[in-house]
């Protein structure tokens, strides 16, 4: 096979390829640290590079499955996985986005590493975020900017930026990140991937405690919904004492993936309010696949948009004061984060429990809304990727007015816990990415990915990749 072909090659094939000894952990982990070395300076995918230890641990898995059966083998075995910047991996710098930090080694794993390593992955490296996680975009000070693959003067989306970036230029199989806001949805919008925001309960923050009163949760980043499926199993399960759970469910996430789910009714929103419809890339792609559903046999009808009046303030309230809460020093941040530092700093504590409680007035109210539907179709992003530094110049409260505009359609649905999927569906006329967003009911992750394989297998290619990333 040739060897971009194999960069670009879905995980789980790839771990297929390794368990039939056609390729092996070792050949795989050089191939994707060769194109790193190439293309990381272009695109500024990773923070870190955690060249010996993958090396290391590629030439083990290389060694034992030379002695021992491929048929008992974890799901993902020897297939480079890329780790987000707001991950610990013990022993590797850590820094959050903060420049400041570039050098300071992590002591203990996140409680999701431990998942990982068991799955089999080689870890890659800790992929680009924005400072804190906070924005959809990831040009953090100190940093390289992070570009998308596509179009080299935009972004490739934040918080997740990094996974995203890496993910669409062959720099690894997969990536694991985090949503709290849109930012798994909104990288894999930008770089025409799949990305799942969980179902709030469905993956542990173990063993730290859980800030943002369940509006984040880590989850998968993938070349295809099967992928996404079958990492999303690996990521997935309670851990004693966790605030939020859920059963398991009765089958695989992957498995739900193999089986054409029955005829669903399916609401469709263009947009939300009070801010109006998306832009005619966005909107267009979401009445496309409305149709596409339609011809699959679902129930298809046009729904009253959810409204986010009530929603924007507590939202970013909350959000806001993650960053007066999280011990950073003031200097250190950039403008934007300084400035919501110093918003929170003036909040006091009766203020943002009203917001929390707000929060959750409105989560009920948007759950309700939905509950006659199997599945909501809806916009990702109101627009497609913006331009890397676009918004720079413009003063604080544009910048703050400029991200809910165009996120819009993502926060609604950390705040109700639901899960949802970026679909990618095709292209802009400039080359950009656009895609669609799937929200299923409350815990009912399964359907969702479901309806997402049926409509990948029958209407929608993947994006393959972009030409920077041919060759070599």
């Amino acid at each position: 096979m040739d060897k971009t072909d194999l960069a670009f090659t879905p995980a789980l094939e790839q771990a297929r390829l390794i368990r039939h000894k056609t390729i092996s952990p070792l050949e795989l982990t050089e191939l994707y640290l060769e194109r790193i070395e190439r293309l990381n300076p272009i695109l500024g995918s990773y923070f870190t590079v955690m060249r010996e230890a993958a090396i290391a641990d590629a030439t083990q898995k290389t060694e034992y499955l030379a002695t021992s059966d491929p048929t008992d083998l974890p799901p993902f075995f020897g297939v480079p996985l890329s780790v987000k910047d707001l991950n610990p991996i013990a022993g590797v710098p850590c820094s959050y986005g903060l420049a400041a930090a570039k050098n300071r080694i992590a002591e203990k794993d996140d409680g999701l590493i431990p998942r990982l390593r068991n799955a089999g992955f080689v870890f890659l490296g800790k992929t680009a975020t924005s400072q804190l996680g906070s924005f959809p975009y990831t040009e953090p000070p100190g940093f390289l900017p992070t570009r998308n693959p596509w179009s080299l003067e935009h972004t490739a989306g934040g918080s997740t930026g990094g996974g995203a970036s890496a993910l669409a230029a062959g720099l690894c199989a997969i990536a694991q990140g985090s949503d709290g806001g849109g930012s798994l949805r909104g990288p894999a919008f930008c770089c025409g991937l799949v990305g799942m925001k969980p179902s709030r309960g469905r993956v542990s923050f173990a063993p730290v405690g859980e800030r943002l009163h369940g509006l984040a949760t880590n989850g998968p980043l993938g070349r295809t919904v099967s992928d996404t499926a079958a990492f999303l199993d690996v990521m997935a399960g309670y851990v004693t004492g966790d605030p939020y759970w859920l059963p398991p469910p009765e089958t695989s996430f992957l498995t739900a993936t193999q089986v054409d789910p029955p005829p669903l009714k399916i609401g469709v929103i263009t947009g939300v309010e009070p801010i109006g419809d998306a832009d005619a890339d966005c909107k267009q792609a979401v009445l496309d696949t409305a149709h596409h559903l339609e011809s699959l046999g679902h129930q298809v009808e046009s729904m009253p948009p959810p409204d986010l009046s009530e929603l924007i303030e507590p939202f970013t309230t909350a959000w806001q004061c993650v960053l007066a809460e999280a011990n950073v020093p003031f200097f250190v941040m950039e403008k934007m984060n300084r400035w919501l530092w110093w918003r929170a700093w003036q909040i006091r504590s009766g203020k943002y429990l009203r917001a929390v409680s707000k929060l959750q007035v409105v989560s009920r109210k948007i759950v309700a809304q939905l509950q006659d539907y199997d599945i909501v179709l809806a916009p990702v992003y109101m627009h497609p990727a913006i331009r890397i530094g676009e918004w720079q110049s413009l003063r604080c409260p544009q910048i703050l007015d400029n991200i809910i505009n165009w996120i819009a359609p993502c926060p609604p649905f950390n705040a109700s816990g639901q899960p949802a999927i970026a679909l990618p569906t095709g292209f802009t006329p400039s080359g950009l990415p656009v895609g669609v967003q799937l929200i299923g009911r409350p815990a009912a992750d399964d359907t969702v990915l479901a309806i997402a394989a049926q409509l990948e297998h029958t209407f929608f290619q993947n994006c393959d990749r972009p030409a920077l990333a041919n060759g070599g």
